[in-house]
This record gives structure tokens, sequence and C-alpha cells, in this order.
């Protein structure tokens, strides 16, 4: 099994496990797992893991690094994800560009300051998980339900100053986009195409509830919809290397429909990434090697 992540992928929950395990998988290119539900796992919840990933490639996703907070960075929780990476072969960790701990953990991902001086901490902050981890850590343009006060910059040039000055890679969420333009109108498709579009390694879609008053708030607890999914063609097409190679998780953490249903949903995943069928810097310098040779 190799290490490289491409094609369509589900997130990997307990509940879907049984399931899963008497499922054909093939329709599945890869799992996401949170490191820290896992970390400590052991008995059948360990083997349960082990037998997903002695047969697919996963990526980790973070939950509770908080790489924006004042507080101290959580060295030994990236000591021990390190060690479950590699045990589990894994090559792609991601986290979320925000914070979520002060003075002990909190439960919600808040969002940072948009100054120069937020860009340096934070970015002085991913090196160092870099170097702990061994390896590019990506991070995801959080949903928010507030922009905090004294902003010098817009969120997307502040995570391109974030990127290019740490040197980690960008995880679009694409449905994070779509709530946070809808709950803050600005247009989607401008905010995507202002970000650091060449450092995309990884994609989400997900679901999301809207509340009475109209606010929407990133649940994944729900079928993905058509303007998300459109945005997902949006970001493939300005994104301009071939689709597969984005690797595309669907996340869903509650409210489970029926397996053909979640199945479905990585399936249209499929069809659009098929659908963006671009020549790769790979496959471009390939091209222009074998014509020198000629």
């Amino acid at each position: 099994m190799t290490s490289l992540l491409q094609g369509a992928g589900l997130g990997l929950r307990r509940e879907l496990m049984p399931e899963l395990k008497n499922t054909n998988l093939d329709r599945i290119d890869f799992f996401e797992i949170a490191p820290e539900n896992w970390l400590y796992a052991g008995g059948r919840y360990a083997k349960d893991l082990r037998f997903f990933t002695e047969q697919k490639n996963f990526a980790c996703h973070g939950l509770s690094l908080s790489i924006g907070s004042t507080e101290k960075l959580d060295v030994e929780l990236l000591k021990n994800i390190k060690v479950f990476l590699d045990e589990h072969r894994i090559s792609l960790y991601t986290e979320h560009l925000s914070w979520c701990s002060d003075d002990g953990h909190l439960y919600d991902l808040l969002p940072i300051p948009c100054t120069q001086e937020a860009v340096h901490w934070v970015a002085s902050r991913i090196r160092q998980a870099q170097e702990i981890l061994e390896r590019q850590i990506a991070f995801e343009n959080a949903s928010y339900y507030f922009s905090p006060p004294g902003a010098e910059m817009s969120e997307a040039q502040f995570i391109c100053e974030v990127v290019r000055e740490s040197g980690c890679l960008l995880h679009l969420d694409v449905n994070n986009i779509y709530v946070n333009s809808q709950n803050f109108n600005f247009d989607a498709l401008s905010y995507l195409k202002s970000l650091p579009l060449a450092e995309v390694c990884y994609l989400h879609v997900a679901g999301h509830y809207v509340e009475d008053d109209g606010l929407i708030v990133d649940t994944h607890g729900a079928d993905v919809i058509d303007p998300v999914w459109t945005l997902l063609h949006q970001a493939y097409r300005e994104c301009g290397v071939d689709a597969a190679s984005l690797p595309t998780c669907l996340e869903r953490d509650f409210n489970f429909p029926s397996l053909v249903t979640l199945l479905a949903e990585v399936e249209q995943i499929r069809r659009i990434q098929a659908q963006h069928q671009y020549p790769g810097k790979a496959a471009v310098a390939a091209q222009y090697q074998s014509q020198r040779s000629a």
C-alpha cells in the first residue's frame, strides 16, 4: 500500500465501522480520522482501526493543536501524533487555522485576529510543529461566526501570509467558504481565487445546518448541498491540476444516513474530479523531459 493520497475519501467514524467492515471498500480511496480520537485507543477499537489502515490510505485531521493560541504549543501532543502517523504510515496531517485553548481546552474553533503580529506568531508555531512532526502540515480555512477586532488585512490575505511565512500547505474546506460567505455576505468564488491555491494539498466537503434566523452552522450533519458541489467544481478549476491528485474527503460527523447515501456522495466527489483532469506539474515536467530526449 502506498502512502500517496488521491481521489475521494470518507471520514471514518466509529459508528460506521461495523457496516464498513462488511462492505466492499473499492469505492473509497482513503479514510480520514482525528488522531486525538485514536491516540490512546486499545483493545477492539485499536484492532478495528488497524483493520482499515492495513487496507486503505489515511489522512489525519486534528482537532486540538490550537495553533493560534497564546498558550504554549502542545509539544507532547505533537510527539504522540508523530508516533501515531508513523505507526500507521499516514503521510498527511492537517489542522485548523484557529485557536481552541485558553488555560484549558475550549470546545469551539475560534478565529485568529488578522494582524501582522498574528501572522508572525502563528507562522513560528507552525514551523515548530513541522520540525517536531518532520513533515509539512496543511492548515484548514475555518468556519467562524464573528470577526475579531483590529483586522489589518482580509482573512484570505492572512491565510496567504501564514502559508508563505511558515512554509505550510493549505487544506481547503469548500463548505467553510460557503458557510462564511453566506453568514458574512461576501462572494465565495472571489474569496476562493484569492487563496494560495498553488499550496492546496487536500480538500473537504460537508453539509451544514441553517438556523431559524438564517445563520448557517458548519455541523457536518447533513447532505452536501448543490452550491457547495458547485464551489468544489470551481475549486478544482482554479487549482488547475488533475483534480484526482487533490484528495477530497466527505465529512459526516453525526445524523448518519445509510451507507449507500454516504457512498453516493463520495462517488459525486469522484465524478466532479473526473471533469477536471488537468496535467499537474509532474506531468508537465515529464512531458518536457520526453520532448528533450526525443
